[in-house]
């Protein structure tokens, strides 16, 4: 997940945000090459962080780079993206950016935004997902499977729990609610340097234990629980408790008055609902139908 998706949700994604590449940060890297003959394919350009898995990567292997090329290709346009890490100036340097020299925009998709999103015409969401805490199996943490559990623990056992969260999410005010901030190692939601991504809370800190439970937006624990090569990472996606909200919709946005644009996203989110929720699945994202209720779906290794 932007900027306001970041803060919004606590991690640099609800954490919208991998390698660093050879490429400047904010130009366009078309997939295939752009033509000026008059008669040349229309091009989606997507804005997208080029190292944020499991959402974006340079390399195009999030699921958000594989939502934008079946967009594509239902659209038989080419497609071309802009890169630059989804922190402060996102928007400005990709969605209101202009080419050098030119009157036209460096890209015109961002395709990972919270609906309350204010920035750009946000489309239909194509996703609801919840947050969800992730700890490695084994460890004595296999019956914690809601916040209540969490609670339910001997106190003495709860104490010693270093809880890893970003700053700024819902969870981090739950946690305060129920004394448990001294506990925390805490987060920051963006970071400066574009080499560190919100997922290594669970690839590396948690894997490697200067964590006992991460709480991350559920997409980010998903995807690295199911994918960690020598620890058995559980992710539990989490129900919001009374007086808090851990789900939130995700959709994509365009500039203010695109509005031929937004329709045709609009369309293409609601024509290929099953295979979207097939990519997510591919990529362990807890999904959540239109009451809050969880979708029982594989997690692919």
């Amino acid at each position: 997940m932007t900027p306001r998706l970041a803060a919004l949700l606590g991690a640099a994604m609800l954490c919208l945000a991998v390698p660093a590449a050879s490429q400047p940060a904010g130009q366009a890297v078309p997939a295939v090459e752009p033509t000026m003959e008059p008669n040349a394919r229309p091009v989606l350009r997507v804005c997208q962080d080029p190292n944020n898995l499991p959402f974006s990567r340079r390399d195009l292997a999030g699921f958000e780079n594989r939502i934008a090329a079946l967009f594509a290709q239902e659209l038989g346009w080419d497609i071309a993206y802009t890169w630059f890490p989804q922190r402060m100036g996102f928007i400005r340097n990709t969605l209101r950016a202009k080419e050098p020299g030119t009157d036209r925009f460096k890209c015109d998709l961002v395709t990972g935004v919270a609906t309350g999103f204010d920035l750009g015409a946000v489309t239909r969401p194509y996703y609801r997902s919840t947050y969800a805490m992730a700890y490695v199996g084994g460890n004595g943490l296999d019956g914690v499977r809601t916040l209540d559990d969490l609670l339910a623990l001997p106190p003495e056992r709860r104490a010693r729990l270093k809880l890893g969260v970003f700053g700024g999410s819902p969870v981090a005010d739950w946690l305060l609610a129920h004394g448990m901030m001294g506990q925390v190692v805490s987060y920051q939601p963006q970071s400066g340097d574009a080499e560190q991504y919100p997922g290594q809370i669970v690839e590396n800190d948690l894997a490697e234990g200067k964590v006992d439970i991460a709480f991350v937006w559920g997409p980010i624990a998903g995807y690295f629980a199911g994918r960690s090569p020598q620890h058995r990472i559980v992710a539990v996606p989490l129900a919001s408790p009374p007086g808090s909200r851990f789900d939130f919709e995700i959709a994509m946005a365009v500039r203010f008055g695109d509005k031929e644009l937004k329709q045709r996203i609009d369309g293409l989110i609601d024509s290929n609902r099953q295979r979207i929720g097939a990519i997510l699945a591919e990529y362990g994202v807890p999904q959540l139908d239109e009451q809050g209720r969880l979708i029982e779906t594989k997690l692919a290794r």
